[in-house]
């Protein structure tokens, strides 16, 4: 959409409502964005004109007073015109040159691209000028932001003359208070009285100002949750996955070690490694489906936190695009570094802890536009048993494509590796035979280890209109090695292929090697006006994914590491393809009706090499393996009912049907894959009554028709019976001013379990009844984060900046199998920094060098505490007389650690 040319000598800017679009910005590094909040929408896209007369004007009289909370376009203060080129005087040429120009926080312009050309010469003297102009920055909030401008130079052999007036406005359109059109310059008189060439920004034609944005889907339902840089920057991460602290309800641990993934628990699911929260980074979906150690597995370590811009969490399954695994809900990172330059930060500190992380981001790019890499490494806590080396990498480019598309490249690798502790039987602690933070002596406990890697890559070409259309496509490949060796239980297990093999340890090798190919596309409709008080969409999209995967377990007998078992060796190919479609009605801006449905197909073939397995003691009469195909299909309806009875209050209610997709092992031949099918529920209001805060309260109810539990004897999931969660959610945040920034969240779930898990053969009976409550479940989660920074004093004409961080979380007693119960926890971490401008009175919360030292404690009051508890049956051979009574295991958590840090920003 564009305005309207302004009258000679004037410049003006226009701002409309362009309901449910958040801003966007064009060209090279250009990402749009669009706001799903309809009662405070507003038009963002800012369009300013000036003429060549008024690019001398006064800022004041070039721009009306901007309405609160409204995007503030740059305005010019210096400005330097371009010189016609003389090599092209002969020629007589009258062009025009249309600039994409952007401009930073500080009012510079870093970067200046053509976006319709006017030839050989022209186009450069166009961005020399452009170059040396200076302005206002844009403001969105009261904070400086980046952004592009759009800016069109005209070119002319001959004197510059005033623009005609232009046409009176209709008389339905009231047009804008007149203001005098200055007289028109005089033209340059050279001598001999020939008038000359003139090159000049030109007047008939708007600049457009396009705030820098980026992709920003409608909410769905009140739990929902857009976290911003700031909040996830206030407490100290170890760890993308840590990250997800900040969002309600939301608890992350590490009980296996950096080389295997977090587990994660979101209100009243324990997720293992991803089982019930989908995890996507950009277009790339991080789970991964029929992995040998849990199905989901979705490995966080391939993020490297410093550029992690922004996170959204849904928690419930209520938007179409939620795929497999978005059960308890799905999370999305999404990656850009703001601050240019170029980054270096140092850590050193408890257990022999050292990383070493860099950062690029050209000046003239966009935020998407970045490389980092990592590399850390650690002796680990206790008695030298965690020790661990790490690294990863991420790159990523956007620029422009013809008919205003951006195209994103997106580059990622992670490795790692690390010696494992396992666990210990509590009895074992308490009666002083190992260590809180030890291990046992044992060989195959001492023999515990994770490895694994990743590579992906992906391409994403998108286009967003100001009609509220967008087109959007992407391709990405994955390869995933993973390999570990943990033992559980210490001494029980029995071999299956030779059934007197005995006591060898019970140390579980599983590997597990993946191969991915996926893809999609989306289109949304414009918005459509149905009534005068009625808009419609409607988008639409696909996606499919092939996946190649060979997986192996066994059992192994240390120091050598024997194998002597064999549990799993299979080869499975997947295909999954997913369609879904939306549709929203929008009632007068006060309410609004977003529903859909998502259908998925998956195909499976499987190669259970291991399968007809065949004892010692029975007979041969066939060879072993089990060649089987299973295929299914999940259909489930998604819909959010959204109204604002107030400006500061949204009141929702959601219903959405999702599903997680089947271990591919279980299936048997020609088996309709039983996914397992969610239904959630939830009610909510959200407040916003100004002053950068806002309150959500919600009550969900969710219902899973089969859960799945950890089974310690496999080192894996096992299937159990359907399940249901209860609960409420209540965030706080407070926003006032860019020094403070803090957040408070407490979820309450319910979560129980409907039915038992029917017996079998191998285990007659199982550590569950109907009614109880779910194990390693914490039934109260609260979380706080608080961030503040201000500056302290100036030496030498260069400021210092203070920075404190604080987070902490709170989890209630959470149920074990067997009637026991784990102790409640509560961790608090914390961070205080110093921050210099290495420039004569620069401002260090600005771009610019500067330096910055601090420390952080993770486990702030050193708390004795358990990462994840256990109960099951184990045999350390620690008592003479081993118990076959289900024990409490711990996996300790780590002690109070404090890292010192050196940041150098250039």
């Amino acid at each position: 959409m564009r305005a309207s040319g302004p009258e000679a000598g004037t410049a003006r800017q226009r701002a409309g409502a362009l309901s449910g679009r958040a801003p966007r910005h064009v060209g090279e590094g250009a990402a749009r964005a669009r706001k799903g909040a309809a009662a405070s929408r507003r038009r963002w896209l800012l369009f300013c004109c000036l003429s060549a007369s008024a690019l001398g004007a006064p800022p004041a009289l070039a721009q009306p007073e901007p309405q609160p909370g409204a995007a503030v376009a740059p305005q010019i203060l210096e400005h330097v015109d371009p010189v016609y080129p003389p090599e092209r005087l002969a020629e007589g040429v009258d062009t025009t040159v249309t600039l994409f120009v952007t401009v930073e926080k500080d009012g510079t312009v870093s970067d200046a691209v053509v976006a319709e050309s006017g030839g050989a010469g022209f186009d450069e003297a166009a961005m020399s000028a452009a170059r040396r102009w200076r302005f206002s920055p844009a403001m969105r909030g009261g904070v400086p932001v980046r952004a592009r401008i759009r800016v069109p130079f005209h070119f002319a052999p001959g004197p510059h003359e005033a623009p005609p007036e232009p046409a009176p406005a209709a008389p339905e359109q009231p047009a804008a208070s007149p203001t005098p059109a200055p007289a028109a310059p005089k033209p340059v008189e050279f001598a001999g009285g020939v008038a000359g060439p003139h090159a000049v920004a030109e007047p008939g034609k708007p600049i457009e100002i396009h705030v820098q944005g980026r992709p920003n889907p409608p909410r769905r339902a009140a739990s929902d949750f857009r976290i911003g840089r700031a909040a996830l920057s206030a407490a100290p991460h170890a760890s993308a996955a840590d990250m997800l602290r900040a969002a309600p309800g939301v608890h992350v641990a590490h009980p296996e070690g950096e080389a295997v993934a977090q587990r994660i628990f979101l209100r009243g699911f324990d997720a293992e490694h991803g089982q019930d929260v989908e995890l996507r980074v950009g277009p790339i979906p991080l789970n991964q489906r029929s992995h040998v150690h849990g199905q989901g597995y979705g490995d966080l370590n391939v993020i490297i936190p410093e550029v992690v811009r922004s996170l959204r969490v849904v928690e419930g399954v209520y938007d179409p695009q939620q795929g497999d695994f978005a059960v308890a809900g799905s999370a999305y990172f999404d990656l850009g570094v703001e601050d240019r330059g170029l980054l270096l930060k140092g850590t050193l500190g408890s257990f022999g802890t050292r990383r070493l992380l860099a950062i690029w981001a050209p000046e003239a790019q966009s935020e998407d536009t970045f490389g980092a890499a990592v590399v850390r490494a650690t002796d680990g806590f206790g008695d030298g048993t965690r020790g661990a080396i790490s690294g990863a990498a991420v790159g990523q480019y956007r620029m422009p494509l013809p008919d205003e598309f951006s195209l994103l490249l997106h580059v990622a690798a992670h490795g790692s590796r690390a010696n494992l502790a396992g666990v210990l039987r509590r009895d074992d602690i308490e009666a002083g035979r190992v260590g809180f933070h030890d291990t046992y002596r044992d060989p195959s406990a001492r023999s515990q280890s994770a490895a694994s890697t990743r590579l992906q890559l992906a391409l994403m070409a998108e286009r967003e209109d100001d009609d509220g259309s967008q087109k959007s496509a992407w391709l990405w490949a994955m390869t995933s090695g993973y390999r570990s060796r943990m033992n559980f239980t210490g001494y029980t297990q029995r071999s299956r292929v030779r059934p007197a093999w005995a006591g060898r340890g019970d140390l579980i090798e599983q590997s597990n090697e993946d191969v991915a190919l996926g893809g999609g596309l989306t289109y949304r409709t414009p918005r459509t006006p149905l009534a005068p008080w009625l808009t419609g969409q409607v988008a639409v999209g696909a996606e499919a994914q092939a996946d190649g995967i060979d997986q192996g377990q066994n059992l192994l007998q240390p120091p050598q590491n024997e194998t002597w078992d064999r549990r799993v060796d299979a080869a499975i190919q997947l295909t999954g393809i997913g369609v879904h479609g939306d549709a929203l009605l929008e009632l007068s801006r006060w309410a609004r009706l977003r529903g859909g449905a998502r259908a998925d197909v998956l195909v499976f073939d499987v190669d259970d090499r291991l399968g007809n397995f065949i004892p010692a003691f029975q007979k041969e009469t066939h060879i072993e393996g089990f060649r089987r195909t299973a295929a299914g299909v999940a259909f489930g309806p998604r819909a959010t009912l959204e109204v604002d009875p107030l400006p500061a209050l949204r009141l929702s209610a959601a219903y959405g049907h999702g599903y997680r997709s089947p271990q591919a092992r279980q299936l048997e031949e020609g088996e309709n894959a039983p996914f397992a099918t969610v239904r959630s529920y939830e009610v909510g209001a959200t407040v916003r009554p100004g002053g950068g805060l806002s309150a959500t309260a919600a009550a969900y109810e969710t219902r899973l028709s089969y859960d799945l539990a950890f089974d310690a004897a496999e080192g894996g999931l096992a299937r159990i019976g359907p399940t249901t969660r209860r609960g409420l959610v209540v965030y706080l945040q407070a926003a006032p001013s860019p020094a403070l920034t803090a957040g408070v969240s407490a979820t309450l779930a319910h979560a129980t379990l409907d039915a038992p898990p029917p017996p079998t053969p191998e285990n007659p009976t199982p550590p569950y009844v109907e009614g109880q409550q779910l194990p390693f479940v914490p039934p109260v989660v609260v979380r706080a984060d608080l961030a503040v920074k201000r500056p302290l004093v100036t030496i030498a004409g260069r400021p210092i900046e203070g920075r404190l961080g604080y987070g902490a979380t709170f989890l209630s007693a959470r149920p074990l199998p067997y009637a026991q119960s784990a102790a409640p926890l509560l961790v608090m971490d914390a961070s205080a920094s110093l921050r210099r401008s290495l420039r004569a009175g620069g401002d260090p919360a600005q771009e610019g060098p500067w330096i910055e030292v601090g420390v952080e404690a993770q486990n702030l009051l050193d708390a004795e505490h358990a990462d994840t508890e256990y109960s099951f049956v184990s045999n350390w051979q620690t008592t003479p007389v081993p118990s076959a009574l289900p024990a409490r295991h711990i996996s300790a958590g780590p002690p109070l650690t404090v890292l010192g840090n050196v940041t150098l920003s250039l």
